[in-house]
């Protein structure tokens, strides 16, 4: 291969810091490729001025990269697997998943040293839906605050008080060398994490065989199938990535075991389920589209009708 593959990636700290991943492991392969980044910006870095669960639509971080790499702009598209829609773009495919990170939640405090030890009242900065009804069930006496900005930016708001305390994927502070700033992990079965939290998503066009050959070997085949479970979940319940809902898969051995749950916002009501299959591709997809189809049967479209019609009340940091 004589081109260079140009990668495309948002410009912010982590987003390069996965994109690099990417260069660095394909750049390990016998024959490589050169490679250049291409920064692209994308609705969710442009419309900083309000909650991303209060615009409507979707792939607010991946939309604009994946245009490019339709247009051939790029040929390869990084992204924060979260962020990427369920229903890929026609003529892109999922070429590879990275090794997951850490896929919990981290709660970090100004002052405590735990959520428990949070006074009532306190301060608490999050932009998901999915954290804010956890946090609401596990905490209903603490306020729960708007909070935008990269990883850096958030913790800078942390330190100078506008919270006394933040929520943040333990993933992102990891890779960026913050981990040292965690208070305490969240539980993952009182805090299921968003769906893929913690993967990095490797996309090309589906008819590039020639840049398909060097992202295959980048792919992770339990985080392959972990995810793979956790996106027929959501795909099935059709909630897009800003609804109530929390999933994580793992794979033990030749088995993949699953859990998920939806929550209200006010956080008085949560619907669990749970399952196991083989640890195959096709059984991960099987896997999610069952524990969807209990999550449903418990009412999970009621609980997620519920957020769409109106946006919940959150105070300005």
């Amino acid at each position: 291969m004589t081109r260079t593959l140009r990668i495309g990636t948002r410009s912010s700290q982590l987003a390069l810091w996965q994109a690099n991943r990417v260069t660095s492991l394909i750049a390990a392969l016998p024959g490589a490729p050169a490679t250049q980044l291409v920064h692209i910006r994308t609705e969710g870095d442009v419309r900083t001025d309000v909650p991303l669960w209060a615009v409507d639509g979707r792939a607010f971080f991946t939309k604009e990269i994946d245009r490019a790499l339709l247009a051939g702009e790029i040929d390869v598209a990084v992204h924060s697997l979260k962020d990427l829609t369920t229903q890929m773009e026609r003529g892109i495919v999922l070429a590879a998943v990275l090794t997951r990170e850490d896929p919990r939640d981290a709660l970090l405090c100004r002052e405590v040293r735990g959520l428990a030890d949070l006074p009532p009242g306190a301060k608490v900065g999050t932009s998901s839906l999915r954290r804010r009804a956890f946090l609401r069930r596990a905490r209903p006496d603490i306020e729960l605050i708007e909070l935008r900005g990269n990883v850096p930016t958030r913790i800078e708001k942390l330190d100078r008080g506008d919270y006394d305390a933040i929520v943040l994927a333990t993933a992102g502070l990891k890779r960026l060398g913050l981990d040292g700033r965690i208070t305490a992990h969240l539980p993952a079965e009182d805090f299921p994490p968003a769906v893929s939290q913690g993967a990095i998503g490797v996309c090309c066009r589906a008819d590039d065989q020639e840049t398909m050959q060097w992202l295959a070997p980048l792919d992770d085949r339990a985080t392959r199938i972990a995810t793979t479970a956790e996106r027929a979940l959501l795909r099935r319940i059709e909630g897009g990535c800003q609804v109530p809902l929390g999933a994580l898969a793992r794979v033990e051995v030749d088995r993949l075991r699953m859990h998920a749950a939806v929550c209200t916002l006010d956080g008085t009501t949560m619907l669990r389920t749970e399952g196991e299959m083989p640890a195959s591709v096709d059984d991960a997809s099987r896997l999610g589209e069952r524990l969807a189809e209990d999550l449903l049967a418990q009412g999970a479209d009621r609980i997620i009708a519920q957020q769409r019609p109106g946006r919940p009340q959150v105070a300005a940091p």
